[in-house]
């Protein structure tokens, strides 16, 4: 197996995939604007880490010589690992803390 090229093709995959589908969600489903997004655009932004990474194995399966399918699914599955993680990873990390709304305080009229 060529393990470098599986595991460089994964990462990029991963990085590629997970970077676009931020950037693509910060930039047209920003919450802080009042304009209601439609429901396609949030499925578009997964689609592109699933072409990076059918990029990527199409590239280790035209690049390897032996277990061409082997390889090229070890790929698919790392790339999709690596992705997730990631996307989960950012959320958690990049998750905007939400105002906590406090009571008023009370006005005694004497």
């Amino acid at each position: 197996m060529r393990w470098k090229l599986l595991i460089i093709a994964s990462l990029l995959a991963a990085v590629v995939g997970a970077g676009v589908c931020f950037a693509a969600a910060h930039l047209l489903l920003d919450p802080a604007r009042a304009q209601a997004s439609p429901g396609w655009i949030a499925a578009a932004t997964l689609l592109v880490p699933l072409a990076a990474t059918t990029y990527a194995a199409i590239f280790v399966y035209r690049h390897t010589a032996r277990r061409r399918a082997l390889q090229a699914a070890a790929t698919v599955l790392f790339a999709l690992t690596l992705t997730l993680t990631a996307l989960l990873l950012g959320s958690i990390l990049l998750d905007r803390p939400t105002p906590e709304f406090l009571p008023a305080p009370l006005i005694k009229n004497s």
